[in-house]
């Protein structure tokens, strides 16, 4: 039988989305920010350079809505006690950091670390290095800093995870890994719904990252990647993918390179030797 117009449609629409499935790297709607280009402003504005710089890598921190930003501190930087509106998630990504309550001896976090700060509790945020750069993420905003006299407790307890104790898994539910030397660490969330999660990439490692979910952010923690053959992705910088792609990933540095990931269900991490 002699195929209709209709049919011949149906059947190059499931081409062209096989083929968009198939693309590597970003679609129309993925997003890769390097470091080097990211656009800074300040944490509190009205402080002006007394204030930690930030850059908004998704979202808003203004709105209500979900966030994720890096925010940079000077050596020294020691905020006063207070409290924020909403809860928090913080990445080290470069430098020394503590955060804790008020009263609390310095737990210096280095790269790698990670700690959540609980919608109204009393605490204080410092930097010990040089140069002190976190990635810091919310569900929901605005993200506004309040004086510790309007501390409540809203039932979540702070988590402090220090980057000598994470503990990396080969096999896991919040990554298929299909490639040798590769780990991942659950950080926060639900596998089912929205979570986060640390994947590690060996030195030498030349691979490929598979979204499965809705959602899938990344943003590069530790280490030097060449993304797709084209650009290459420092400490800081960020990219998306939409579900069904993947991006081309080397490890260029001559130590493993970690990325966050948010997702909304597992991703695949496959090589490509």
């Amino acid at each position: 039988m002699k195929p209709t117009n209709r049919s011949k449609l149906t059947v190059a629409s499931l081409l062209l989305s096989t083929c968009f499935l198939l693309v590597p790297g970003a679609l129309a709607q993925d997003k890769v920010i390097a470091a080097k280009d990211v656009e800074w402003g300040y944490l509190n504005p009205a402080r002006g350079d007394k204030s930690p710089g930030a850059a908004d890598l998704w979202g808003d921190r203004t709105k209500d809505t979900a966030t994720g930003m890096l925010v940079r501190f000077n050596k020294g930087f020691e905020s006063p006690p207070h409290i924020h509106n909403i809860t928090y998630r913080g990445i080290v990504i470069e430098g020394e950091m503590h955060n804790d309550d008020p009263n609390a001896a310095k737990m210096w976090m280095p790269t790698g670390s990670f700690w959540t700060q609980p919608a109204g509790e009393n605490h204080t945020t410092a930097a010990n290095d040089k140069t002190n750069l976190i990635y810091l993420e919310i569900d929901e905003g605005p993200y506004i800093v309040k004086p510790s006299k309007e501390h409540f407790d809203n039932g979540e307890r702070p988590i402090n995870v220090h980057a000598d104790n994470m503990v990396w898994l080969h096999e896991t539910d919040t990554a298929n890994i299909s490639a040798t030397g590769v780990s991942s660490a659950y950080l926060w969330g639900d596998t089912h719904s929205l979570y986060g999660s640390f994947v590690k990439l060996p030195q030498g490692f030349e691979g490929e990252i598979v979204a499965k979910s809705d959602e899938f952010k990344a943003v590069v923690i530790s280490g030097s990647l060449k993304y797709d053959n084209v650009k290459t992705l420092d400490p800081g910088s960020y990219f998306t993918l939409s579900k069904g792609a993947l991006s081309r990933i080397e490890n260029e540095g001559n130590k493993p390179s970690i990325v966050y990931v948010r997702a909304t269900s597992p991703y695949q991490v496959k090589d490509s030797k």
